[in-house]
């Protein structure tokens, strides 16, 4: 096993997919559940007090009345779903994270909520004319390729009728600047977020052109290696509306991040509301 551990210790190829999908892993997704629910942490889902001021914004310039019909892409356990459902709007929520859509089930059911939860990956959604909002927010945009963000869009493009507006969220060019390139290691004797067994992990930042960073973590237990690699894709402005245009999004408004604040240069996110 240990003869190929130097390959997890080079720059990986840009794009390079993870060894498995570790969202629906027993263990990992086990504690990336508590971490998008624990109030205070961001860095799975944002916090709580955040979460509730974007859904005000979101339903004060787009009102369910007008724009009935919500699709929340990457809904996760269900944190603005629930929220959106209970300011009036009709919400379909879709994650690829089963344990994540198992406990949103639950707590709509728990609630009274009546909210559709999709268990799909989103890149492989079939829509057409269905939805008046998109929500695509938490920056997952910049987690995708650059073809699987092609992909994304046009799927959300053709799941809204016309007239129909997408939220989304990206990263700006001042997160990549502000991005260290770095290598450190750690033993985890009694396990962690990465597994349930003793563990060493070795951790790689990296960037790359075209403004794209990684985070790649190497897991090697006693019977086993496995490689994680978190990419994102940071925009400007510019860059993140040619994306939106060649998808056939062309009327758009832009914000520093989803709770509406004025859009500034210096805003580490980039948040824009498209339209059919």
């Amino acid at each position: 096993m240990y003869n190929n551990i130097f390959k997890h210790l080079e720059r990986p190829t840009l794009y390079k997919q993870n060894d498995e999908i570790f969202w629906n892993d027993e263990h990992i997704s086990k504690h990336m559940l508590a971490a998008h629910l624990n109030p205070d942490f961001d860095g799975a889902s944002r916090k709580l007090c955040f979460i509730d001021q974007s859904v005000k914004w979101i339903s004060e310039i787009i009102p369910f009345y007008d724009y009935p019909r919500l699709l929340d892409i990457g809904c996760g356990p269900g944190l603005y779903a629930e929220r959106f459902c209970k300011t009036g709007y009709k919400v379909t929520g879709i994650d690829f994270s089963k344990r994540s859509i198992e406990y949103a089930k639950n707590s709509a059911n728990k609630q009274g909520l009546d909210i559709t939860y999709v268990y799909q990956d989103y890149l492989k959604m079939d829509y057409s004319n269905v939805f008046d909002l998109a929500t695509f927010i938490y920056c997952d945009y910049g987690a995708l390729s650059t073809e699987n963000r092609a992909i994304i869009l046009r799927k959300i493009y053709h799941s809204l009728k016309v007239g129909g507006k997408l939220v989304l969220d990206v990263f700006s060019m001042v997160k990549y600047d502000d991005f260290e390139e770095m290598k450190t290691w750690n033993i985890h004797e009694n396990g962690g977020f990465w597994s349930a067994k003793r563990y060493l992990s070795l951790k790689a930042h990296y960037k790359y052109s075209d403004n794209v960073t990684l985070e790649q973590t190497a897991v090697i237990t006693d019977s086993e290696i496995k490689e994680y690699c978190i990419w994102n894709s940071c925009f400007t402005l510019k860059t993140l509306m040619r994306e939106a245009n060649e998808a056939g999004f062309h009327k758009f408004a832009a914000f520093s991040d989803v709770t509406g604040k004025a859009y500034t240069e210096n805003s580490h996110t980039i948040a824009v509301v498209l339209e059919k």
